[in-house]
Formats: C-alpha cells, structure tokens, sequence
C-alpha cells in the first residue's frame, strides 16, 4: 500500500447492531451469519442486510490523528489479529453542532478526533464489482460518512459497492502554520483532511477486491465540499490512478489561498493560521497539540477559521482554475451538475437586496460596469430576488460545473452535465424549491424513508412520481460507474456534454436537453477572468449582487473561450 508518510450542514446518524453483545465481543468475535474479509491489516465481519447486501460499518483506515499526530499526513492504521466485527459506525470528526432549525441538522451522537473510519456497503457475493467512494460535504466543517442520508443500501441493489468514509474537518483538518511546514518533509501544511481522502482511497484501492470489488473500476462522487474535495482530488498529483471516474454534485471552483504568498486579495495560509492560533490563545505547536480538540474547534471558529484546503506545492501544486486551463488534472470521464435553487437554502450568498428596480438597477451598473448590460439580460431587475438567487447560483455552482465540464470535454473525455430541477410541495411551501442538496434522497434511494432526513428537512411525498425518479438518478448514477456512460434502461440517452452542449433536465423525470442556461457561463467566466488577470479579488462567494467591482477588461484574458462552446 501506497500510505501518505510525512508525518453548516449534514453530520452522522449512528447505527448499533447486535446491541445485546459488549464491546470487546464485538472486537473479537464474528456474528451469526456474517461474512469475513480478511483485508491489509486484519480480518474483518460483516452484517447481513436484506436484499443479499453485506454492510461493514466503522473500518479503520488510518491511525487516531491525536496526540503528536494532529496535523500530520495519516498514517497506517495498527494491525489485530482474531476477527474484528464491524458491527458499528465510528464516530464523526469533531465538529459543531447545528441549531433545530437548520434543515440540514442531524448532529452526531458520538464524535472523537479519532474519527478515520470508513464503511462498506456491498452484494452479498459480489466479484470484480464497480465501486463508488463518497465524499461527504459540510463545508469541510460538519458531517459524516455514516450520516443516514448516506446509507449505501439502495445504490449496492444496483450492483455496485458504496464506501463512505470521514475525514478530519475544520481547524484539525486545514490549519496551515510555519511551523507545521517547517516540521513537514514536503514543506506543506493545511491539508490534512485531503490528505485523509487519499488515504482512504489507497486502502480502497488495496483491499477492495477483497470485497469483491474491482479496484480499476473506482468512481469517487461527492456534493458541495464533498464535490470540492473530488475537484480538488482531480487536480491532486497525489490522488492520481486511485480513481478512474468522478461525479461532482453543486461543486465549486474556489480561488485557494496559497501557503506562503498572498494571492487573489487573500492572505497566505500560514498568516491566517498564525492569525487563528494568536487569537486562540497560543502560538505554541506544542500547546496547540495538547489543547482539548472540541475546545480547539470551538475557539478557532470564533476567531473566524473558515477552512479550505491550500496551495502547498505538494498535495495542491496550483490553483484549480490553472490546472484545467493546462489540461494537467486527472483525465477521467465525469458527471457533474448543480440545483436550480442553489442558494435558496444558503442565504448568506446574498447581500441586502435593493428595494426597487431602480436601486437594482443603479447596483448592478455599479459594480458589473461595462457588463451590466449583460448581466441584467440574464438577471433582470423585474424580479430582484429571482435573479439575485439565480446570479449568485450561477457564479458559484454553475460556473463551476460548466466549466468541469469544458474542460474534460476539450481533454477528450466524456462529460456528462445536469441540472437538478425538480421540487415538490414541502419545498414550495418553505421556498426552498431544489434547494442545495435536495437530490440527495433521489440519489441514494432515500424516497418513502424520511426518517433518514433531517428534522427540518422538507420531505419528498412517498408517491410513484417521486420514487421513479429516485430510480431514474440511481440508474444513471450507477450506469455511469459501471461503463463511464449514464445508462437507465428506460430513460432518455444523457449525451456528453461535447455533443451540442447536451445536458439532463431532471425536473419530474429526466428530459434529455441542450445548451443549459444560455450566456449564464460566457459572463461568469468574463467576470473570473477578469479578476484573475487582475490578481487582486478572490472568487470564493464574492459573486453576484456580493460581488466587488468588477476590474475593468484585460487583453488577453484567462478566458478559454469567449462563448459558451468548449
């Protein structure tokens, strides 16, 4: 095995099977009818499931990152002898709780900082079988693998093995400090949660045909920071051959800080760790180790962390944006898309709103200037906070996904686009119509079970509407992973993307569509591009109505294209 030396939303809901056994039964002995993997490290029980399913809960993938081994790459997790039963989840990363009425709360009844875990769901007798890695998202702050939403039960019914798995988040995940660099032999720091993804997909591709699955046939997917995360693994030199094919879901391209040098009107990663750690009360490495973890995250969030991942040289040799520019990310075919109400859930995109037409009006020429007109083609003032949604979707996720899907297509790869715009009547009652996650249920089979949702999630009806498209996602979803191409028997061919700007339409069932929002790429793209010429403005949610000024036009641009064909 290849081991990593060196060194907001969803969370978990916990399962407990065989709860009449203790603890150190279930560390030792395999339970009545299940089966044994015997992986890198030791062997393995698992638990039978209905359907001729085999879930293993709880793996350990790395050693507890604690101690002396908090900000350091992971490491290889210990060996055991006997027969683990990997009966139980393992806890979340650390993390904050969410307020009741989040809809995207569900807080985690365990949490530890020795949370690398991973968990399996697989046919029963599964042979050279595809497999699909979730990445959770949260923000990089919150959630779990074994978050409910997530269990990988319906996708395995369609012949393929799921793997979930956490990885550190927040401050104990991508704080960069000099000193981390310092002690670092790749001079990094700020990675580590990365760091952990690659580590979980080297034993995945080690021991998966252990489980029946085929190591060459692996599809990492993810939503939100989990989407960032498979873009950023895509760009990760580190990441390369673990994976043959990726499925982004509202991911985003964001404008990373750089680890010793100010970029993008950002500071370096290493100022604003140190920046963190000084309000925190230390800038001892030391007394930074030994800090209680919950406490850690707790001040380093009133002190304003938000955490992302950094340009190391190492993990992250360049800005995303640059490595799809040169063609040097992973040449994988691709699934990717966002929701048409993006940011109906996540309000704090959106400044004040003007009153009038007028002030919405006089707002936009102000900061879109010699582009104002175009902007308010696509986001006219009529309906100010329509377009004002729409503007800030588009600049973040669709952007992004259009821009995913250029540039495999110009690498000569498939690529497969969507938009996800399909709601129902608890939405509409919330206006929340396909808000940021709203596909997830449909996409691991979740419809008819609302008691894996959150509590203030709106609820899909439990009908044939909803249920049939549930299937159609999880057919094409698993199509995909199988052959490289979204295949539902039954449903409209999905195209890539390369064949007259194809896309799928889901909104009450698939519809099989062209040229998704015309112009909404060629301005957001003239808008990064200017920025990134002028070097001065980051992109990381700064965009729409939020936007700063928009730097003047400069020839030539970063642009790829002045239109909205590849």
């Amino acid at each position: 095995m290849k081991w990593l030396t060196g060194g907001l939303f969803f969370v978990a809901a916990l399962v407990v099977v065989a709860c009449m056994l203790g603890r150190a039964a279930l560390a030792s002995a395999a339970q009545p009818g299940s089966a044994i993997v015997q992986t890198t490290y030791g062997k393995l029980s698992g638990t039978a499931l209905a359907g001729d399913l085999t879930v293993f809960r709880g793996i350990r993938y790395a050693q507890a990152p604690t101690g002396n081994l908090r900000w350091r790459p992971p490491l290889p997790p210990p060996a055991w002898k006997g027969v683990h039963a990997a009966a139980e989840f393992g806890p979340a990363c650390i993390q904050p709780l969410s307020p009741p009425e989040n809809i995207y709360a569900d807080n985690p009844p365990r949490i530890s900082e020795d949370c690398l875990f991973l968990n399996i769901w697989k046919p029963t007798h599964a042979s050279k079988t595809p497999v699909m890695v979730w990445i959770h998202g949260g923000a990089l702050r919150a959630m779990s693998g074994s978050l409910a939403l997530y269990s990988g039960s319906q996708l395995a019914h369609k012949g393929v093995i799921v793997v979930t798995l956490n990885y550190r988040l927040g401050v104990l995940g991508y704080l960069a400090l000099p000193a981390l660099t310092a002690e670092s032999p790749h001079h990094s720091s700020g990675n580590y949660g990365l760091l952990d993804q690659i580590a979980a997909l080297h034993w995945v591709h080690d021991n998966i045909a252990r489980f029946g699955g085929d190591p060459a046939n692996i599809t990492v997917f993810g939503e939100s920071a989990g989407a960032l995360s498979t873009i950023e693994l895509m760009t990760s030199p580190l990441a390369r051959g673990l994976f043959q094919k990726a499925i982004v879901q509202s991911g985003y391209m964001v404008s990373n800080m750089e680890l010793t040098r100010r970029s993008y009107g950002q500071p370096s990663a290493e100022a604003l760790g140190e920046a963190i750690v000084r309000k925190i009360g230390t800038t001892n490495l030391a007394e930074l180790r030994s800090m209680d973890a919950t406490t850690l995250m707790d001040k380093s969030y009133q002190a304003g962390f938000d955490p992302q991942a950094t340009i190391d040289g190492w993990v992250l040799p360049q800005q995303i944006v640059d490595c799809f520019d040169r063609g040097e990310q992973a040449h994988v075919p691709v699934i990717v898309g966002f929701n048409a109400g993006e940011v109906r859930s996540l309000r704090f995109f959106l400044p004040p709103l003007p009153k009038t037409q007028a002030e919405y009006t006089a707002m936009v020429r102000r900061i879109y200037g010699d582009m104002a007109d175009q902007y308010l083609k696509l986001y006219p003032g009529t309906n100010i906070e329509g377009s004002a949604l729409d503007a800030a979707r588009d600049g973040f996720y669709g952007w992004s996904a259009v821009r995913l899907a250029r540039a495999q297509t110009r690498l000569g790869v498939p690529a497969y686009l969507y938009f996800f715009d399909h709601y129902y009547p608890a939405e509409l009652a919330e206006h929340l119509e396909a808000f940021h996650g709203s596909e997830l249920p449909y996409e691991f089979g979740n419809i008819g079970s609302s008691e894996v949702l959150p509590k203030a999630w709106p609820k899909p009806p439990n009908d044939l509407q909803e249920r049939a498209l549930s299937e159609a996602i999880m057919n094409y979803f698993t199509g995909f992973a199988r052959i490289g191409h979204p295949v539902a028997q039954g449903e409209p061919n999905w195209r890539p993307y390369g064949h007259n700007l194809a896309y799928m339409d889901f909104r009450n069932e698939p519809h099989a569509s062209e040229n998704l929002l015309p112009g909404m790429f060629a301005l957001q793209e003239e808008v990064i591009s200017r920025r990134r010429s002028a070097g001065t403005e980051n992109w990381y949610i700064d965009v729409g109505l939020a936007s700063p000024v928009v730097p003047p036009a400069i020839t030539p641009t970063h642009s790829t294209s002045g239109s909205d064909h590849p």
